[in-house]
């Protein structure tokens, strides 16, 4: 007999949780994923859990059942789930749990699963579900905007769009420009074996005018880097100011820009990194001792670091940070270029490795001694996860790229395009 079911992300934060029998308390759900997943068993409960579309599929059981009875159901549970949600993932999931929930009533009667059959349970379930399937930028076979939710939402544009620039920046003999930035920001989860557990991208298109006289239209035209694979993404909005009559042909934006700032499309790319993570950890956590008869301690962190960027690409302003024991009082390192720095930061109860510049393709490593006074061995698990911010211009993780920017009528005098690439690091996590 099942207990309870739960959905959980690959953070461990619960999406789905349902209790069939109503003897354990709630709080249940703060039990953190390596509880539920590792231990497999807690007071008395027994864990089961498979692993589908990144996500945790969990059943706990009070009696002995058949493990793989529990198991089969877990995995046509997330079958089903796909099913009706067209996706999944933890985005799907969040949007609709009422229909997830309505299909754990039917399949399951206080704790004893009834079917699983899909043709028996699209008589009883009466929840339409909420698409979020992705559509393709660049595939120009279909009509439309293929699924994505792409009516054109109001994006507030910066204080700098209503802000004019100086006037007297042509007189100067400034040039007249046009920058088109591309911006995303990456967040990304890695386990500790190196598999990449979540991966989100959210990015902006900024047009930054810098013309004297803005009475023309300004043309985007969008491809796909080496123009041949297409770029996926879950939704985008645009602008209102934004004409989007060949888009749907020929992947083309027109705007009037204004002077200052304007935010012309915004998008976004859930549980799915088109290109390999940017960096990969190798990391080692070992205990040591300096002095054994006053019981003086200390921790060695092994960090290398690889740079999967191409080899004409680098990395910019890479910050590794790594929690350690709460009792470190101090830390001497050796590291692999003088270039790089690190320190340990006591009231953050963490060390701090930085890297200015980082090619593609290097490998990078630092060795940390931290001493710890009364170090045990619980202690060692108090270092990580590591979390990793960086800058990566002239890339998009997406693979999206301008292919033209044209005005139309023609500006009078000489004006300067320029189109600029950057990914920041939103939230880069490496478990250890």
């Amino acid at each position: 007999m099942i207990s309870q079911i739960f959905i959980l992300s690959s953070k461990g934060d619960h999406l789905i949780y349902k209790d069939f029998v109503s003897l354990f308390s709630s709080a249940l759900f703060c039990l953190c994923l390596h509880l539920l997943i590792l231990l497999q068993s807690h007071k008395g409960l027994h864990f089961i859990h498979a692993r589908q579309g990144g996500l945790y599929w969990v059943a706990s059981t009070k009696t002995n059942p058949s493990p793989f009875t529990i198991i089969e159901f877990l995995n046509r549970l997330a079958a089903l789930t796909k099913d009706y949600c067209g996706s999944l993932s933890e985005k799907s999931v969040r949007m609709n749990f009422a229909l997830i929930y309505e299909l754990l009533d039917e399949m399951v009667d206080f704790g004893y699963i009834q079917t699983t059959s899909t043709d028996i349970l699209k008589n009883f379930i009466q929840t339409e579900a909420v698409s979020s399937k992705p559509f393709s930028l660049f595939d120009l076979s279909n009509v439309g905007l293929f699924g994505a939710e792409t009516q054109q939402s109001k994006v507030a544009p910066s204080v700098a769009a209503s802000r004019p620039i100086m006037s007297s920046r042509g007189e100067q003999g400034g040039k007249n420009e046009i920058f088109v930035d591309v911006i995303e920001r990456l967040s990304v989860v890695i386990g500790s074996k190196g598999v990449l557990m979540k991966a989100d991208i959210h990015g902006e298109i900024k047009i930054k005018c810098f013309l004297p006289s803005c009475s023309g239209e300004l043309s985007v035209c969008f491809c796909s880097s080496g123009y041949s694979s297409a770029v996926r993404v879950d939704e985008c909005r645009f602008h209102q100011a934004v004409k989007l009559d060949e888009f749907d042909t020929f992947r083309i934006l027109k705007v009037c820009p204004s002077q200052g700032e304007q935010t012309v499309m915004q998008y976004q790319l859930c549980d799915e990194l088109p290109c390999a993570p940017p960096f990969q950890l190798f990391p080692s956590v070992e205990k040591d001792y300096v002095n054994r008869s006053v019981n003086l301690s200390m921790v060695l962190i092994f960090l290398k670091l690889r740079c999967d960027l191409p080899p004409k690409s680098t990395a910019l302003n890479v910050s590794i940070t790594v929690p350690v024991p709460k009792g470190s009082t101090s830390m001497s390192q050796e590291l692999s270029s003088p270039d790089q720095t690190a320190e340990l930061q006591p009231k953050n109860k963490a060390l701090l490795w930085e890297i200015p510049r980082f090619p593609g393709g290097a490998q990078l490593s630092a060795l940390f001694k931290v001493d710890v006074p009364g170090l045990s061995s619980a202690s060692l698990l108090e270092v990580g996860p590591v979390s990793m911010s960086f800058e990566l211009p002239k890339q998009t993780c997406t693979g999206l790229q301008i292919r033209f920017l044209r005005l139309s009528p023609t500006q009078t005098g000489l004006s300067q395009r320029w189109v600029r690439y950057v990914t920041h690091s939103d939230s880069y996590t490496i478990r250890i």
